[in-house]
């Protein structure tokens, strides 16, 4: 996540669960630990004067347990939840928490949920490096030996190739073809409109229609989010839902 850390407490009232994840969270080179608390209502007290990124809490604990200290959380805090039991993983999910960690777990899977988070607030405080590229309305693309300047507004999606690009627009039914790598526009264009969901899909995220479990749909052309991309798109989904 460039230079940016990702500041966090840890909350459980095992000692040595404590101390376990404090130590992952010190080989993260990503992660800054800010507090560890014995319960949810130490979290709690911390938190008012000095909000973080990210908490790993764990579930049951005595007086306030980990989902209902989630759901008094302000939108912007996310959750890792650790826990012994696996029977909360549906809770866990349903106050949109990153990732849930079953106890005992290892550096392994620590750093695959660290990284589910480090995924999210990239999307979300790494903006500052496309601040000049969001200004951008239009491409120059070379297509059929003419230089053709595609409006930003009017492209659905990019579908990649090979070596080529597909630019499908609205109200045109043939899209506009151009030599070009799919990673290489991908540098070119406004984050806050465009977002890669597959090895072959760049779409325009202001023309999506609907999302269907794993799909986007856009002109009635289905498009899959891939697995590597999930993280990002899902983040994406939430942070603009209106009862997030």
């Amino acid at each position: 996540m460039s230079n940016l850390k990702i500041t966090c407490v840890i909350v459980d009232d095992e000692p040595m669960a404590l101390n376990l994840v404090e130590s992952y969270v010190e080989k993260t080179p990503f992660l800054e630990l800010k507090k560890k608390c014995s319960n949810a209502i130490e979290a709690m007290e911390f938190l008012k004067t000095e909000p973080v990124d990210l908490l790993f809490l764990d579930i049951q604990m005595p007086d306030l347990t980990g989902i209902e200290f989630s759901k008094m959380l302000p939108k912007e805090t996310r959750v890792i939840f650790t826990t012994a039991f696996d029977q909360y993983a549906l809770e866990g999910f349903k106050v949109e928490a990153l990732d849930y960690l079953l106890k005992p777990f290892d550096y392994a899977e620590f750093l695959s949920a660290a990284n589910k988070a480090n995924t999210w607030f990239e999307l979300v405080k790494g903006k500052k490096q496309s601040i000049v590229s969001e200004e951008k309305e239009f491409l120059f693309v070379k297509s059929e030996y003419k230089q053709l300047r595609i409006k930003l507004a009017d492209v659905l999606y990019f579908e990649g190739l090979k070596d080529y690009i597909k630019i499908w627009l609205k109200n045109n039914p043939k899209p506009i073809l151009t030599l070009m790598s799919l990673k290489s526009l991908e540098e070119e264009l406004p984050e806050t409109q465009f977002m890669r969901v597959h090895r072959s899909f760049i779409v325009s995220l202001n023309n999506i229609d609907i999302i269907e479990r794993s799909q986007i749909i856009i002109n009635e052309q289905r498009i899959t989010v891939s697995e590597q991309y999930k993280p990002k798109f899902l983040a994406f989904i939430n942070n603009n839902s209106l009862n997030s």
